[in-house]
């Protein structure tokens, strides 16, 4: 990927706001064999600084700060909640409540590496969430962060029972597939097994409120092709 690829959102004198696809690492992996954002972004700019991450199959809003100065900055707003953060995601099954707020501590996993859970020893995890479409068997949920654990929205969405789709960590990990929900599917005659409409977890960093040099900053990244293209099948069978 280059850089004149990317889908720049913002860009100002301190900072820059990017739209990462699915399925790019933000930094560098532990094993350096893959390209970040950061690295891409590093194309253009000599130095670069990030102040907070997305999961590689996370697509979204995340801003890389310009200096040392607004890294240092910009990073204390989010560790200090100054910065209101929302997603938007699709999760399995249809909620109970259309609204809510999801109140439980996360910690590392006890036994498997990079993952995560809830635990009363873990640290004060806060979610909001808010059904904006109920499709029945599935859900698309906007989500507000108050804290920035790891992995906090797929954990959350574990915890009440509704896993992200194609979460392989938290949920099933099944594929989102077009013969699920719609009405007399049929295969192509060339199709020997159907491609599945989605398969990385479905969520997506949305939008980022906050206030910089008095200024209010509003940012949002509107979801990718392919979340978009299954939110309109799910509009078409619910019709």
């Amino acid at each position: 990927m280059k850089y004149k690829d990317l889908d720049i959102i913002f860009e100002n004198n301190d900072f820059i706001a990017i739209n990462k696809p699915a399925g790019l690492f933000s930094v560098p992996d532990r094993s350096g064999k893959e390209t970040s954002l950061k690295q891409v972004i590093e194309q253009e700019f000599e130095k670069i600084y990030i102040v907070h991450r997305l999961d590689k199959e996370t697509s979204g809003i995340i801003i890389f700060a310009k200096n040392a100065i607004v890294h240092k900055a910009l990073s204390e707003m989010f560790e200090h909640r100054k910065i209101e953060k929302y997603y938007v995601g699709l999760v399995n099954g249809s909620l109970y409540n259309q609204t809510g707020t999801i109140d439980a501590a996360i910690a590392e996993h006890h036994t498997n590496k990079g993952q995560m859970m809830t635990s009363t020893k873990g640290k004060a995890s806060l979610t909001n969430y808010e059904v904006l479409k109920d499709y029945k068997l599935y859900s698309w949920v906007k989500f507000r962060i108050h804290t920035g654990r790891m992995h906090q929205i797929r954990v959350h969405s574990k915890h009440i029972g509704h896993a992200i789709v194609c979460d392989s960590l938290y949920g099933d990990g099944k594929p989102v597939l077009l013969s699920a929900f719609k009405k007399k599917y049929k295969l192509s005659k060339n199709e020997l097994d159907e491609t599945p409409i989605l398969s990385r977890v479905g969520l997506h960093a949305y939008q980022l409120i906050f206030e910089w040099n008095d200024k209010k900053i509003d940012l949002i990244a509107e979801p990718p092709k392919d979340l978009r293209a299954l939110l309109q099948q799910l509009e078409k069978n619910a019709k």
